[in-house]
């Protein structure tokens, strides 16, 4: 069995617990939080055998192989960088860190430490966004033109909505684009094969101040009726919208929001090339549209027996049976654990799971799109 310890009890802690135990020769031995109190309180519900109250001490449990990263935003560096010291293979939670200098030197660490490294980019893991990625790299979508989508959502909508991610100190200078227009890039790069070279950014805070409760909202948890204790300052967007350019010439836009009333994790992806189109919505995730000139057009399903051969595992189920969310967050742990039981990071080609190397990339496009905003002009991405 490979051992495992996971840092971080919030949101999405429990998340990979659960995607772990569904693998199969995984064993969670150990969970830590800020406290050793906790600790020991989410490791009783979670039925984990050991707690820890620091990331040194869980670092120190015997026979550990493997650790999660799964804290608020301004820990990931620091604790991925005590991770990859203690010579241990690493996932991590988006994004990587808070800023390209820090993205640079995790990727030297892990490469330093020769560990295997993942990040927690989970829409790439989709059975359709795989046989689009699929059909787009055997050139049955043609030449690629543009490709276009979002990832709106509305749980920031009210004033008296607040969260820790509000606050660039633990959050990091983006928001709504480093938190959620990260996964539409990652998403888009992944089906394309193209990265991302240049951006052009627009981005709005429609709440300049937000009243927040003294002890703040669990990220998605129910929102009291409140008007909240305080009054405070946003200093991060709530929305945005940016014009995108890729390497091999052709063009895109996106639009990410947390304030769109009525959207509440609809993440979408249009690619338009020169034999047809596709086109992917998170929230129908079973269904992948393909767009056609001279014939009718076509909704797929992820129907193992009709998917391309090379990503027909990515759909566990016999047709008709729904997968979601949780699904991808499984297909994104067999892929790591691949590369685990290996020993090794598998060839870039061949990786589906996103790495420090994405991770980092993926921070380089936010790190853009600020400046852009910032300068009102065109950026390139420097990687």
């Amino acid at each position: 069995m490979i051992q495992v310890g996971i840092i971080g009890s919030g949101f999405i802690g429990p998340a990979h617990i659960e995607a772990l135990r569904r693998v199969g020769d995984i064993e969670v031995v150990a969970l830590g939080d800020h406290s050793l109190a906790q600790a020991e309180q989410k490791a009783r519900q979670l039925n984990v055998a050991h707690a820890y109250g620091s990331v040194e001490s869980l670092l120190a449990h015997p026979g550990l192989q493997v650790v999660h990263n799964c804290t608020p935003n301004h820990l990931h560096a620091g604790i991925n960088r005590q991770i990859l010291r203690a010579g241990l293979h690493v996932f991590s939670e988006k994004p990587l860190c808070m800023l390209p200098e820090e993205a640079r030197e995790l990727v030297a660490l892990a490469e330093k430490a020769g560990v295997v490294h993942g990040v927690s980019f989970v829409y790439r893991q989709y059975a359709m966004v795989q046989q689009a990625a699929s059909m787009i790299r055997e050139g049955l979508v043609g030449r690629l033109f543009s490709a276009h989508g979002g990832y709106l959502q509305d749980w920031m909508l009210l004033q008296t909505d607040y969260n820790w991610r509000v606050e660039s100190a633990l959050g990091g200078a983006s928001r709504a684009m480093a938190d959620i227009g990260s996964h539409w890039c990652d998403t888009v790069q992944f089906m394309t094969g193209r990265r991302i070279t240049e951006v052009m950014a627009d981005l709005s805070t429609v709440w300049p101040t937000r009243r927040a409760a003294s002890q703040g909202d669990a990220t998605f948890g129910q929102q009291d009726d409140g008007q909240g204790d305080e009054e405070r300052a946003v200093d991060t967007e709530d929305r945005g919208s940016v014009l995108v350019r890729f390497d091999d010439g052709s063009k895109g836009c996106f639009s990410v929001s947390q304030v769109s009333a009525g959207r509440k994790n609809q993440l979408t992806v249009e690619i338009s090339g020169s034999a047809c189109a596709l086109a992917w919505d998170q929230e129908i995730p079973q269904r992948l549209w393909v767009g056609q000139r001279g014939q009718p057009n076509q909704i797929l399903s992820d129907d193992p027996a009709l998917m391309q051969r090379d990503v027909a595992g990515s759909a566990h189920f016999p047709a008709g049976h729904i997968e979601g969310w949780p699904d991808a967050f499984k297909n994104m742990m067999l892929s790591f654990y691949q590369a685990v039981r290996a020993g090794a990071m598998p060839d870039a080609r061949s990786r589906r799971f996103a790495s420090f190397y994405e991770g980092a990339d993926v921070m380089y496009i936010v790190d853009a799109i600020l400046r852009s905003h910032q300068q009102q002009r065109w950026v390139s991405v420097e990687r």
